[in-house]
């Protein structure tokens, strides 16, 4: 029985969710305790309830301790089965946090699934579903891990009510990656999303990005759309394509939130990654971490910014594998990642 503590390092959710990956493929039980105790709410909310619960259900796992507000859970899990399932988070919880949860164990799993999630897919503190299909699903093809994915229903904060489809093929051989220089930049892709709104909302949020960003005008495409949804809210999401690497930033939507600053918040961020030398944004660094522990040979790359979240990966990693994670570089500055997989 692995024992983790969930108060340590960055102290929220993500320590839950890499634990279940890990433990769906490893085969690993595990005991965590103080869940999210760095957190104004600690404890289970309904979103990591709901990963804890597809998890469980995936690999038909015994556990104790799930249900709302739970700090401490233990995890036995079975045997990962590929299939289709749907899952229902309840709230605006993010769907593309659960995907993540269980996206590896089930395309390592022998078979192909089918996925639907109900939750939020444009909420605050998560990656947005166009963030999940454009950047994170780029950086899995690279490594030969594949998924269609499909969003059927936006779903904005607080009324949830989202729908995304994915189909996962399945995956025997997981290449590493080496992005050690992003490259020149060789486009930028404005898309500017709205639900329930009038036409110049989202018109408003691309032509400030627009503006912004015309020093690169030459390079900027710019797609302005609705899409269906329960509730009401809109999106600016930016992609960068480099030489060798793609960077993707977002801005959300809330009331009295103006149009404009959803799309500062975007660019804001993308120009921060600008005046940095790393290949790989801040997000996305963490985030691959555990596909690439699983690849046939090393892997080495540089962020932009070493994050609590990415120490804290590499430490949850290390208590289930034998990969190691080395992180280079301060806190809060430019970094480089070298993966030893279990595989060596």
């Amino acid at each position: 029985m692995i024992e983790i503590d969930g108060s340590k390092g960055e102290g929220g959710g993500q320590i839950l969710r890499s634990a279940l990956t890990l433990s769906l493929i490893t085969g690993k039980p595990f005991r965590l305790r103080k869940i999210r105790a760095r957190r104004s709410k600690p404890g289970l909310r309904p979103q990591h309830l709901a990963a804890l619960k597809a998890a469980a259900e995936i690999s038909r796992a015994k556990v104790e301790g799930a249900r709302l507000g739970s700090k401490r859970i233990v995890f036995i899990p079975g045997t990962t089965l590929a299939g289709a399932y749907h899952f229902k988070i309840g709230t605006a919880g993010s769907t593309s946090l659960l995907f993540q949860c269980i996206y590896l164990p089930l395309s390592l799993a022998g078979g192909s699934s089918s996925i639907q999630i109900d939750g939020g897919t444009h909420v605050p503190w998560s990656p947005c579903f166009d963030y999940l299909s454009s950047n994170w699903n780029h950086y899995l093809r690279k490594m030969g891990l594949h998924s269609q994915l499909e969003i059927r229903l936006a779903g904005y904060y607080p009324k949830g009510g989202g729908e995304i489809y994915a189909e996962i093929s399945n995956s025997e051989v997981l290449r590493g990656m080496s992005l050690m220089k992003r490259g020149e930049l060789e486009r930028i892709h404005i898309l500017s999303l709205s639900s329930n709104l009038p036409e110049h909302v989202g018109e408003r949020q691309a032509k400030r990005a627009s503006t912004r960003l015309s020093e690169y005008s030459g390079l900027l495409e710019q797609s302005i759309a609705q899409i269906p949804s329960p509730g009401i809210g809109s999106t600016l999401v930016l992609l960068g394509e480099f030489e060798h690497s793609t960077v993707c930033y977002f801005g959300i939507g809330a009331k009295g939130k103006s149009a404009e600053t959803v799309a500062d918040e975007a660019v804001d961020q993308f120009n921060k990654f600008i005046l940095r030398d790393g290949a790989l944004d801040q997000f996305i660094s963490d985030q691959i971490l555990l596909p690439l522990i699983f690849a046939e040979d090393e892997s080495n790359f540089t962020t932009s910014e070493v994050t609590q979240h990415l120490l804290t990966n590499a430490d949850v990693i290390q208590a289930f594998a034998n990969a190691q994670v080395e992180v280079s570089g301060d806190l809060g500055e430019r970094g480089s990642v070298h993966i030893r997989p279990v595989s060596h």
